[in-house]
């Protein structure tokens, strides 16, 4: 039995190693295939509709604001009716109906009156810390920009202000004008964005500082505080899209850019690679435990296979092919075992050799067929006339039987 046990492991390893080798290939490929994928495709792809979707939610509140810093009515007012509070009033009003934005303001250079959709709000002061934002960006050289922050007068949620410069004719400053958004507005589009195709999506500046994000959703935190992606400040603030790859916590990552000309920032859309590859590992795992049950089913067959022909080879081998009986090698073994245990115990051991007389004859007369069917007979007589503790056997010699 122990051969039989050394072809079983033979077949179990070899069955074990191919499947677990195919398994193990198709696992790598499948990452691979997953991680190309995801770099050629489905980023990219996503940016694009990313971008799409942002043009309403957060492109063209910025390009209203815009169009109400460029607006006649608005330069005309501040210089000849700024004292009509009512007038501008109602265009705010008009202006955060018609596009539906939480509110939009106006603040006058000359009387430093902060203006809302619903009115004179406050008079601005440079010892006022929550009006320092006007102030520095009236020394800003940028027309515009994104600033989020609270304000007192409009409750405690944070909002994303896109404030825009007003300019005379000569190029002065007349004041800022523009649109505010609740955060949790914006925090609801990028938590859809993440939920929904299973990105990161987040606002930067030319800095690497992380201007937009949704709320608690941002791993990475400030790119100019993180080691490896400082490094990459330079490249990812390029006007061109591209990928970047980079390891946080142990975990790989990739990212693709898009500069937002209309916002002067960068749209970062990443994706944690576990995320679109966990799926790969589960099917891998899954096929794993199919390879080891099937492996051990067909370990099973083959023992009992190899177990049932080693019974009938076991019986080629120690029996007489003809009458069953078992054959000389068996009888020499079994004899050798009786006589050892004749020493040992002592104990009479008879030997009686059985030899069909003129059995030449029947085969020559009446063929060897009947021959073997005397032989078969013979046999069968004697071994119902043993004992269970006898022993028969036919030695083949000549056409002798012993017991």
């Amino acid at each position: 039995m122990r051969f039989d046990y050394r072809i079983v492991f033979i077949i179990t390893a070899l069955l074990f190693t191919l499947s677990t080798s195919l398994t193990v290939i198709n696992y790598v490929d499948s990452i691979e295939s997953t991680r190309k994928q995801l770099k050629n495709s489905s980023l990219p792809l996503t940016v694009d509709n990313i971008y799409t979707k942002i043009q309403k939610q957060i492109i063209e509140p910025n390009l209203i604001a815009s169009m109400m810093s460029h607006d006649t009515f608005m330069k005309d007012w501040l210089v000849h009716e700024e004292d009509n509070v009512d007038k501008i009033t109602e265009y705010l009003q008009t202006i955060t109906n018609k596009y539906e934005m939480f509110t939009a303001f106006l603040v006058s250079q000359k009387s430093q009156n902060y203006y809302t959709n619903s009115g004179l709000l406050e008079k601005i002061s440079v010892d006022n810390e929550n009006n320092a934002w006007y102030f520095n960006f009236k020394n800003k050289p940028e027309s515009n920009e994104i600033n989020i922050d609270y304000n007192n007068f409009m409750g405690q949620s944070l909002i994303m202000f896109m404030n825009h410069k007003i300019y005379d004719d000569d190029s002065h400053m007349m004041g800022a004008t523009g649109i505010g958004l609740k955060t949790s507005y914006i925090n609801d589009m990028l938590k859809y964005f993440r939920e929904r195709f299973n990105f990161s999506v987040f606002f930067i500046d030319r800095q690497g500082r992380v201007l937009i994000s949704e709320q608690g959703g941002n791993a990475i935190g400030q790119l100019n505080q993180h080691a490896e992606l400082k490094k990459l400040i330079p490249e990812i603030t390029n006007t061109e899209q591209q990928l970047f790859e980079y390891t946080h916590q142990g975990e790989s990552h990739l990212f693709t850019t898009k500069y937002i000309d209309e916002l002067d920032l960068y749209l970062i859309v990443g994706a944690k690679v576990e995320n679109f590859t966990q799926s790969v590992k589960d099917a891998f795992y899954f096929n794993m435990f199919i390879s080891v049950i099937i492996t051990l089913l067909i370990t099973f067959i083959v023992i009992l296979y190899v177990r049932n022909i080693h019974r009938k080879l076991h019986k080629l081998a120690s029996n007489d092919t003809l009458t069953g009986l078992p054959n000389r090698r068996t009888f020499h073994n079994q004899l050798a075992y009786l006589i050892s245990l004749k020493a040992r115990r002592q104990q009479d051991v008879s030997l009686i050799f059985i030899d069909v007389d003129n059995f030449k004859v029947i085969n020559d007369t009446l063929g060897h067929e009947v021959g073997d069917k005397v032989l078969v007979h013979v046999a069968a007589t004697l071994k119902n006339a043993l004992r269970k503790t006898d022993f028969i056997a036919r030695r083949a010699v000549k056409n002798s039987l012993c017991c």
